[in-house]
């Protein structure tokens, strides 16, 4: 939390859990409050490499480290004019040598190498395929442009099951209002009892539901878990997935040392093999580390192989 420090006022976020960090195009950062004080006279620069800057420069830090955030910008700047796709080009040699140039270019002004040929090398670049870059923003590579159809396809089912639903709610209400209708004028004009006319209706609307209930379920999609998905009613969680197939099950390993048979755990710990071993600390044991498991291995491998023996020819 120290680390995440304004390099120019040194407020932290303990001090202050409100700060706000931003970012320039050189990738240095400064809180919010000296960005303002920086400004004040409506110019500065940068107070760790001195570049001129304007406050439009500058932006909300996403990443608690600058250079990170630095090369994030960088990559957005560059790739907005090496777009080429993999189709533009004859063979995926030549796709991959694109890829690397633009990757080095990334790497170079991110770490200030060689920057000022890097840009010249990027404002060449921009002259010469100045139609080409202007082409490729308003086309959608192939990955893009299936990920494209693939959501219009979803919208369009989603608009299709809303309209499904929205003709059931109409259905259903209009059924309701005529089965009320139905039951007033049974009331009005019929001699029945009240009471039989009543518990005849509820009877037949019981009956209904029941056969909607009886109706095959809908059916349902499944993710490549096996897990179903789907408009449900009654369940309101997705069912396990079950598999037919043998369950596992561990078989220990057996380790052949080719020489003395090492101890074991427990005698390590209780025979005076560690007298002479540093206790791990907490740390370390928080980390996973323990020392009579490091005790055992280093047995272990001390014992490996000694049963083997050169031969000497004569």
């Amino acid at each position: 939390m120290d680390d995440f420090a304004c390099p120019r006022c040194r407020t932290t976020k303990f001090q202050n859990p409100s700060l706000k960090m931003m970012v320039n195009v050189c990738g240095h950062g400064l809180c919010e409050s000296c960005v303002d004080l920086l400004f004040l006279k409506g110019s500065g620069s940068c107070p760790d490499c001195k570049i001129p800057l304007r406050r439009n420069n500058f932006r909300v830090q996403l990443f608690e480290d600058a250079s990170v955030e630095k090369e994030v910008d960088i990559r957005r700047r560059v790739l907005k004019d090496y777009n080429k796709k993999e189709e533009d080009f004859s063979s995926l040699a030549e796709y991959n040598d694109y890829l690397e140039e633009v990757e080095t270019i990334i790497y170079n002004l991110a770490n200030n190498i060689d920057v000022i040929n890097t840009n010249k090398k990027i404002e060449q670049y921009k002259k010469e395929n100045k139609d080409q870059i202007q082409k490729s923003k308003g086309r959608l590579g192939k990955d893009e442009f299936e990920l494209e159809e693939l959501l219009e396809l979803e919208k369009q089912m989603n608009e299709a099951r809303k309209q499904e639903i929205l003709l059931e709610e109409s259905q259903a209400k209009k059924k309701k209002v005529q089965r009320k209708e139905a039951l007033i004028d049974e009331l009005m004009f019929s001699n029945t009892d009240a009471k039989n006319i009543v518990q005849s209706f509820a009877q037949q609307a019981k009956e209904e539901q029941e056969e909607e209930a009886k109706k095959p379920p809908q059916k349902k999609t499944k993710f490549s878990t096996g897990i179903e998905f789907g408009r449900k009613s009654q369940v309101s969680f997705l069912p396990v997935p079950t598999d037919d197939g043998p369950l596992y099950q561990y078989t220990p390993v057996t380790l052949e040392p080719d020489g003395p048979q090492p101890p074991a755990e427990n005698d390590v710990i209780t025979k005076g093999f560690m007298n002479h071993v540093r206790t791990e600390t907490e740390q370390e044991r928080a980390g996973g580390f323990q020392t009579n498991i490091a005790c055992m291995r280093a047995l272990q491998e001390a014992m490996m192989g000694l049963y083997h023996t050169k031969k000497v020819q004569c």
